[in-house]
């Protein structure tokens, strides 16, 4: 039973919710839409979490599962951009545990958040196109249709995992909104005006309807949450910040994954201490 919460701790904690339920209703929200993700959301965990257990990493980190999240989101990475093989199997096995490994490494010297899942699936995604030449999957067409903020907050909820389905977003909003109540409003708030900043700039409306605008500004407001104006004026520069840095780095042909979400906090952590 302990290991079974250790586990739904983690997929709580890629939304920073320390919490069972959250982290159950997150894991809900992902099998509505797919359980094929479902099912790689909890291997990725499950892995991340026994290779720290392995590693002998810190006890009370583990039971926190501050190891296992990275290990969720590269393993709903893995077979989001990748048809299911042999292949493809090991790359989320190894992916996940170089995800934990990365994890131990950097928060030594920063605040890692979603770095590890982002280095180690950028490393999975490079050998399995490089080397062993798998195709990335044909990204759903996109209709281009009228702005909709309504469906893009919900889907920007939904892509903080890789789910385009606004329903999944709001079992992820309930998840928050059981655990932390002010990061539920400020994430309501981000996922609104990083739509808004995509629009402003430009951004397709299929892309913006998606939620693709949404997800890193999430990141951003729940990580600095606070009960002062002044934290009001930091989480809003770092969704406008990160949507930027979102639409420009996707300019690139790379695949953004979460991070402008932590380029932007530790952006903002930096000038707050200056």
């Amino acid at each position: 039973m302990t290991f079974i919460q250790t586990i739904l701790r983690g997929i709580g904690q890629v939304m920073f919710q320390n919490n069972i339920y959250s982290g159950l209703l997150f894991l809900i929200g992902i099998f509505y839409n797919s359980w094929l993700l479902g099912l790689a959301a909890l291997f990725g965990t499950i892995i991340s979490t026994v290779s720290a257990h392995v590693f002998k990493y810190p006890k009370e980190a583990i039971k926190n599962d501050l190891y296992g999240f990275n290990g969720t989101l590269t393993g709903i990475a893995v077979f989001c951009f990748f048809e299911v093989s042999v292949v493809t199997v090991f790359a989320l096995f190894l992916g996940a545990i170089l995800s934990t490994v990365i994890m131990a490494y950097l928060q030594k010297i920063i605040l890692p958040f979603t770095a590890p899942f982002v280095m180690a699936t950028w490393l999975t995604i490079y050998f399995l196109i490089v080397i062993f030449n798998f195709p990335l999957l044909a990204p759903l067409e996109q209709i281009e249709s009228s702005l909709n903020f309504l469906i893009s907050s919900g889907n920007s909820f939904g892509q903080v995992m890789f789910q385009e389905n606004s329903i999944t977003g709001l079992f992820f909003f309930i998840g928050i909104l059981l655990n932390n109540k002010l990061m539920a409003v400020y994430a309501a708030y981000a996922a609104v005006l990083g739509p808004i900043v995509g629009w402003l700039v430009s951004e397709s409306t299929s892309t913006i309807n998606a939620g693709l605008m949404g997800y890193n500004a999430i990141l951003c407001a729940i990580a600095l949450v606070g009960t002062g104006w002044k934290d009001f004026l930091w989480i809003t520069s770092a969704i406008i910040l990160s949507t930027l840095l979102n639409i420009g780095m996707a300019m690139t042909g790379l695949i953004t994954l979460t991070a402008p979400f932590v380029l932007a906090t530790w952006g903002i952590l930096m000038v707050k201490k200056v």
